[in-house]
């Protein structure tokens, strides 16, 4: 592997998550998602802190960040990304649970359910699609319309190849995504208390 590539982040697997939790050995748990989507059905005992607030404050969160902790998301690629930004600033005990929230619920773990929503990487490709369907119908009419559906096309590709997704973040900041109030002092509270 050359310099310029990144390491893959150490992962855990579904089951031998449930098996620490089980045992009593749980890890600090930490969901990447947004709000809306933690509270859609997260994993009982895991904490909200989503990849913008986390890569913002991740110096104040490593005080917080001693033990063991295991990062989760949708299906594993944003808590990649999270573990890169904890990784640093030097917090050493970090894993990405593989397979995320679809991997854990395969497993028929339990799970904490609210009001049921639709998860980011669903609506992202919901508004591209929908983007690049009405761009290609509407260049019947207007033919300069087809080169939309070749940005779009074009942002999906970078973000595959960067792991990143620019519409995905835009779509986090929208009220539908923000659910409950998640800010640092909240969290940092939280995590405080656990602690005790």
């Amino acid at each position: 592997m050359s310099a310029s590539e990144p390491t893959r982040p150490a992962t855990l697997d579904a089951a031998a998550l449930r098996e620490l939790i089980d045992s009593g050995r749980s890890p600090r748990l930490l969901d990447v998602r947004t709000p809306a989507e933690f509270d859609t059905a997260h994993i009982p005992g895991a904490y909200n802190v989503p990849l913008n607030l986390l890569r913002e404050h991740r110096d104040e969160l490593r005080h917080h960040l001693d033990e063991d902790v295991v990062l989760i998301c949708h299906s594993g690629a944003r808590a990649g990304q999270a573990e890169q930004a904890l990784a640093g600033v030097g917090l050493p005990n970090l894993r990405v649970l593989a397979g995320g929230m679809l991997a854990w619920q395969a497993t028929n773990a339990p799970i904490t359910r609210g009001r049921q929503r639709w998860d980011l990487e669903r609506q992202v490709r919901l508004v591209a699609g929908s983007i690049v369907l009405a761009s290609v119908l509407g260049s019947v009419f207007a033919p300069g319309l087809k080169w939309v559906a070749g940005l779009i096309g074009a942002g999906l590709t970078f973000a595959a190849l960067s792991n990143t997704c620019a519409m995905g973040m835009l779509l986090s900041k929208l009220p539908y995504n923000r659910g409950a109030s998640c800010d640092l002092d909240t969290i940092v509270g939280q995590l405080r208390a656990t602690r005790s």
